[in-house]
């Protein structure tokens, strides 16, 4: 992938939807292929897609760097899991030399940051969310089908010895499953200064392990749980996603709750998602989409098709998603294909 220099990117287009809304952050899905299984993430017998449908990582860069050429300053890389794609870092290399990308971030289940938390951190990334939803070994291989707790565990100890400008815990809670362990884990998050999220189980791809309405612990459940061991101060604070932000009094780590069912975030929605084999998703409860795939690989040396197909896509962004836990999902692809 070709070397980037540091002058600032260029001014040719800003990305905005038709409902006004500027769209600064770019989430990549490098792969749908996973080291584990979680129950809310994929079915038990997930098909995977075939390795020749995946943009290539030349091409992830390609669309990347048009996107940041357009006023994306935030990208996310994501997975499946994302370090087990063949090659990875020459992709984390290239993009964290794009100028005008002021936050390269990465969502992973941390099995593998024992090998890469310092190559990360040196190829510029500057944070990492880390899928941890129990702090009990059994309750972890059975939410995960096949995990071994201790990988992770040993990947947020590697992740912090690296020395990222910011850790976070992202966590799903289910009733009945998990959702006894709250406080702890807020508890785990604090004590290594770290951030810790909780999120709503989004009703994506037909899973057959739990009852996504049975299951339901809403983010303010969770927020009640917490607040009967700590003081919570609301904070207008935001790391460009949905997430809003409570901090612990006398701490200076942060609660973070993504609730698409509760409290709908779309209204501010600043974000499109790239699917492994290279979609353009415009909103994560809705199909809407531009196969950005076909459009690179017809025009391998010429990026003016591929910049407008980006703006054009812009104009069937939706509103918002329409996510309904007393129905069966409207949408079949699961959330490792979508991109965690």
């Amino acid at each position: 992938m070709p070397e980037t220099n540091n002058k600032p990117a260029p001014e040719t287009h800003r990305l905005t939807d038709r409902f006004n809304r500027q769209i600064t952050y770019l989430r990549i899905s490098v792969t749908d292929r996973c080291d584990l299984r979680c129950v809310y993430c994929m079915s038990e017998d997930m098909k995977f897609v075939p390795r020749s449908q995946l943009l290539t990582l030349e091409e992830l860069y390609r669309v990347a760097k048009s996107f940041v050429e357009m006023g994306v300053n935030k990208i996310r890389i994501t997975g499946g899991e994302p370090l087990t794609r063949r090659g990875i870092m020459q992709l984390f290399q290239a993009l964290g030399r794009l100028p005008g990308l002021n936050d390269l971030t990465l969502t992973t289940n941390g099995t593998q940051l024992t090998r890469y938390a310092q190559a990360l951190k040196t190829a510029g990334v500057t944070r990492i969310n880390i899928s941890l939803d129990t702090l009990q070994a059994d309750r972890f291989h059975e939410m995960t089908r096949v995990g071994d707790i201790q990988r992770t565990l040993n990947g947020i100890d590697a992740a912090l010895e690296a020395g990222f400008k910011r850790l976070k815990i992202n966590t799903v809670i289910l009733k009945d499953r998990n959702h006894d362990e709250v406080v702890d884990l807020v508890r785990f998050a604090e004590a290594r200064g770290m951030d810790i999220s909780f999120i709503e189980e989004m009703p994506l791809g037909v899973i057959s392990d739990h009852d996504r309405q049975q299951v339901f612990y809403s983010s303010d459940q969770v927020l009640q749980d917490i607040q009967q061991y700590y003081e919570t101060i609301p904070t207008t604070e935001t790391t460009g996603g949905p997430a809003r932000y409570y901090r612990l009094n006398g701490s200076q780590s942060r609660v973070g709750f993504i609730s698409p069912h509760s409290h709908n975030f779309c209204e501010h929605c600043n974000r499109v998602r790239l699917t492994a084999e290279g979609r353009l998703l415009l909103c994560l409860g809705q199909e809407h989409s531009m196969d950005l795939r076909r459009v690179v690989r017809a025009n391998p040396l010429d990026e003016a098709p591929l910049r407008q197909a980006i703006i054009d896509a812009m104009e069937i962004k939706p509103k918002g998603h329409e996510f309904d836990l007393s129905s069966q999902p409207v949408l079949f692809r699961h959330m490792n294909v979508t991109g965690g």
